[in-house]
């Protein structure tokens, strides 16, 4: 009762209220947020961002566009029918492809089938039998072939070839 009645002391200082400039914080860094991000896809700057951005899907779209979109032809080749050196002792491999080429070119490749024939057989017959046995041989073979089918027919002529047999026997 003394220290309600004496007048000299000073009773405990209140606490401001720190909540307040939390509060007040926190609602302009998402307002600032939310301006930054309306500015970039809407606003102003919308048209320095999505322009360069929708280049680069486009772009990556037309890469991965399947194949149902891309014009595309099938040159069928002869099956190639290889045999495999004298460690073989009689071991033949047997190939089977055609040719992804773009349809404005499937004459022309069609016309330069025989070259294509030549090169992939030549190929084909120094293959070691120990190298076709290795289980990424038929990759690794099948893009030496592809190349070389490339520079025979000219650069964006064929785009890819597929292997439909593919036989030791």
């Amino acid at each position: 009762m003394a220290a309600a009645a004496d007048p000299d002391i000073d009773e405990a200082p209140k606490k401001r209220g720190l909540m307040m400039p939390l509060l007040i914080g926190l609602f302009l860094a998402a307002a600032a947020g939310g301006g930054g991000f309306w500015a970039v896809t809407q606003g102003p700057l919308a048209g320095l961002f999505s322009h360069a951005e929708t280049d680069d899907e486009e772009a990556h779209d037309e890469a991965e566009r399947p194949a149902e979109y891309m014009p595309v032809a099938f040159v069928p080749l002869e099956t190639l029918v290889v045999s495999l050196g004298s460690e073989a002792a009689g071991q033949h491999l047997i190939v089977s492809a055609e040719l992804e080429v773009d349809p404005a070119y499937a004459d022309e490749v069609t016309t330069l089938s025989p070259r294509v024939l030549d090169v992939l057989n030549s190929y084909l017959r120094v293959i070691d039998l120990r190298e076709l046995s290795e289980p990424t041989s038929l990759i690794r073979l099948r893009a030496q072939m592809l190349r070389r089918v490339q520079v025979v027919t000219g650069d964006g002529r064929v785009r890819d070839l597929l292997i439909t047999q593919f036989v030791v026997n």
